[in-house]
């Protein structure tokens, strides 16, 4: 029986031992001696957690989504870092904490905050396969447990990952139908375009203006990556080594329906409407720590794929063209607007315009270029540098993903919601965010020494309150 049992567990991804595949650039970057960055995936039980599956769904469902799930990543003879296809014990991975059993909804809330903040500390293993799970059985206030995928960034994006989670679960309603996501393909005019009237002045407008946008965004991000880093804020301590601190994470959910409604009624976009409520709650809590206005710098993490949005799971981990697998991402620096916070409304409206500008302009493209060029003639662990340089100076990122309209499903157990956090990174406040069953949550990341998270949290929550109220009435 014992023989049997080990034998179950002790499970191999494949015979290929020996199968290589080259480490993308940015994987390289984001598993370095000076960055170790992870994506921490939440999934919210409706009911409690039976874990009896939890082996035969990893080995059947997981791991063939990708061999990255089943590789370490090593440096050959040449000094090259490949993937390598291991042997996967998969109880390595797989994490059930034991907390003092009978105690209160709330104490088991406490325990599963402090041991979040505690995983997001740990780095993952370089010796196997860089991901784990772990399976938090006691209930909370407001779910009956908690799944959480840890997965290193070297592996891939959000957008590659969730849709790597996304193919294990199932419509609750009826697993035979697809998941589906809410349709954000625009009809946003191209670049240059003209309505029949004006000519070509205006092209050659835009062009002028792109080229402008292109140098000026490129060399702002050049100074902040390199040089000059935002100074010391309610937001940003300034000191070095913050991805070692603890960090407190908690979530606040906000109603699409809602927030369509402030699209609708300002001619804006739901990303304008959410970015402007994340400034505007900064500019809060600032106001409320201390008196002065403060310059800071958002990263705003910006898709590169040639999407406009996805349809289906399957577009998320299929490797075509346009949904590479891996990490296809840019940052775009974004200032914090200093505006006045009686007057809501323009926070949205100058996250647009801010956003709107800086996504035409060249300046992604060019800083891969720049990358891409460090890590040729100066190596991978020299870019490695630049990119921990342009997070450590900045006050905080942001990101965001399309999570399925209907309610998920993963081994009977309904979903009743998630989020994810990026962990590892040298900056104080992470902000992410992610919609699913017609809500949007936003997780928000502190640095605990430093930000007071139910505090922030509290002015994220009237932040979306003013702008509403000012929008709707």
């Amino acid at each position: 029986m014992e023989e049997s049992m080990t034998t179950k567990i002790m499970i191999e991804a494949d015979e290929e031992a020996d199968m290589r595949e080259p480490v993308s650039p940015t994987g390289q970057f984001f598993n370095s001696s000076v960055l170790s960055i992870s994506i921490i995936a939440v999934m919210e039980s409706q009911v409690p957690i039976d874990d009896a599956l939890t082996m035969t769904l990893l080995k059947d469902v997981f791991l063939p989504i990708n061999p990255r799930f089943s590789s370490v990543m090593e440096t050959d003879k040449n000094g090259v870092k490949q993937w390598k296809k291991v042997k996967v014990n998969l109880i390595d991975h797989v994490n059930v904490p034991v907390f003092r059993a009978g105690e209160s909804p709330e104490f088991y809330e406490d325990q599963f905050n402090n041991y979040l903040s505690e995983l997001a500390l740990q780095e993952l293993p370089r010796g196997r396969p860089l991901w784990e799970i772990h399976i938090i059985k006691y209930p909370t206030r407001s779910v009956a447990g908690n799944l959480i995928f840890k997965l290193h960034h070297a592996l891939g994006d959000g957008f590659s990952l969730m849709g790597a989670l996304l193919s294990c679960l199932q419509r609750a309603d009826n697993p035979n139908l697809p998941l589906t996501f809410p349709n954000i393909r625009g009809s946003e005019p191209k670049l240059g375009s003209t309505d029949g009237k004006q000519g070509i002045f205006p092209r050659m407008g835009n062009v002028f203006s792109i080229f402008f946008n292109t140098i000026s965004d490129f060399g702002f991000g050049l100074v902040k990556s390199a040089l000059v880093g935002d100074g010391s804020t309610p937001v940003r301590s300034g000191d070095s080594g913050v991805e070692f601190n603890p960090i407190d994470i908690c979530t606040v959910t906000f109603g699409l329906d809602q927030l369509k409604r402030i699209k609708s009624n300002l001619q804006v976009t739901i990303n304008d409407v959410i970015t402007g409520i994340v400034f505007l709650g900064t500019r809060l809590y600032m106001k409320e720590t201390k008196s002065e206005k403060f310059i800071s710098t958002a990263l705003v993490l910006l898709n590169t794929r040639n999407i406009a949005g996805y349809s289906s799971v399957e577009e998320m981990v299929k490797p075509d063209k346009n949904t590479q697998w891996g990490n296809q991402f840019g940052f775009l620096h974004v200032t914090l607007p200093c505006l006045d916070e009686s007057e809501p409304l323009q926070f949205v409206f100058e996250a647009r315009k801010i956003i709107q500008r800086k996504r035409k302009s060249g300046a992604v493209f060019l800083t891969g270029k720049l990358l891409e060029l460090l890590r040729k003639y100066r190596g991978p662990e020299v870019a490695a540098r630049y990119i921990h340089g342009t997070l450590r100076n900045c006050s905080m990122t942001l990101s965001n993903l399309i999570g399925p309209v209907e309610q998920c499903s993963l081994a009977d157990h309904p979903c009743a919601g998630m989020y994810f956090m990026v962990v590892g990174i040298p900056q104080n406040l992470t902000i992410t965010m992610i919609s699913y069953m017609g809500q949007m949550k936003i997780a928000v990341g502190t640095e605990r020494k430093h930000i007071n998270s139910q505090k922030f949290k509290s002015c994220i929550q009237t932040a979306f309150d003013v702008v509403f109220k000012a929008a709707v009435g």
